[in-house]
């Protein structure tokens, strides 16, 4: 089984710590895939940046040539999700819901941890499209901007510690991590915190795992037919035009892939 987790942002670092963190979850026999797209904002706190990011995904994906069995899409709260489960015909998981389902099974409430507080409104928004808002007890930014959270990993690790305890101390029984940049901080934040901690990159691996492993994929009835077809201009914009380590554009010559981007991805 091959799993592809799409870093949404174009932080090539923030890319490698998601794939360590999928890759220490997964069984074995699951080989893990990493990326981010090939062009497109470094970091995503706000909506202007988040739809920036879903369309470079998207152009990501569909100019991709590794085959894969599941998609896992490691931004949390942002958009996306739905345009990759109509392109694809593998399971597309996201780790904002992935997280929240996993929390719903291990307590009555959970609540979740973030960046800046200008996140909140996006996930809270997320997730009542979702369905799952019902049962959360908050949702709480750091204060910290996504690139921040790799300059210092133990202030980083206390300053989530402490919006943690605020949303325990609201409710919450279960804590999500809500960034995919927070990957592979979960350990020390629920030993210190002594209620579970789920890490959406994790937990959405391990789904899909299971979907996959039980055969199943996304419906392809109404919601997430695939695209009709029809033309779009410049439609993918990687077949025309990429940005390369060293900022300079030049037009690909024989292939979308470009695999000299970025040193600390999969290569794919």
């Amino acid at each position: 089984m091959r799993i592809l987790v799409m870093n949404p942002n174009t932080t090539a670092s923030m890319t490698a710590s998601i794939r360590a963190t999928a890759t220490a979850v997964a069984a074995p026999g699951t080989e893990i895939l990493a990326t981010e797209p090939l062009w497109g904002p470094e970091s995503i706190e706000g909506h202007f940046e988040g739809y920036l990011s879903a369309a470079a995904v998207l152009d990501r994906l569909a100019t991709l040539d590794t085959p894969f069995d599941a998609l896992v899409m490691a931004g949390f709260g942002e958009p996306g999700r739905e345009g990759a489960q109509e392109l694809l015909d593998v399971p597309v998981l996201d780790i904002t819901e992935c997280a929240v389902q996993m929390a719903l099974m291990l307590g009555h409430s959970y609540g979740i941890v973030t960046t800046l507080d200008r996140a909140v409104p996006q996930i809270r928004d997320r997730l009542l499209t979702a369905g799952l808002l019902q049962r959360c007890a908050g949702v709480r930014g750091t204060g910290l901007g996504v690139l921040e959270l790799e300059e210092d990993p133990e202030r980083t690790v206390e300053v989530i510690l402490q919006t943690a305890r605020a949303v325990v101390r609201d409710g919450a029984e279960v804590i999500c991590l809500g960034c995919g940049g927070m990957a592979g901080l979960q350990e020390r934040v629920a030993a210190e915190l002594g209620v579970p901690v789920v890490d959406g990159v994790a937990a959405a691996v391990k789904f899909a795992e299971a979907v996959v492993g039980l055969g199943l994929t996304t419906s392809a009835q109404r919601s997430f037919a695939p695209p009709r077809p029809k033309a779009i201009g410049s439609w993918p914009l990687s077949r025309h035009l990429v940005r390369t380590a060293s900022g300079e554009r030049h037009r690909m010559q024989d292939s979308a892939r470009h695999t000299d981007f970025s040193s600390e991805t999969s290569g794919i």
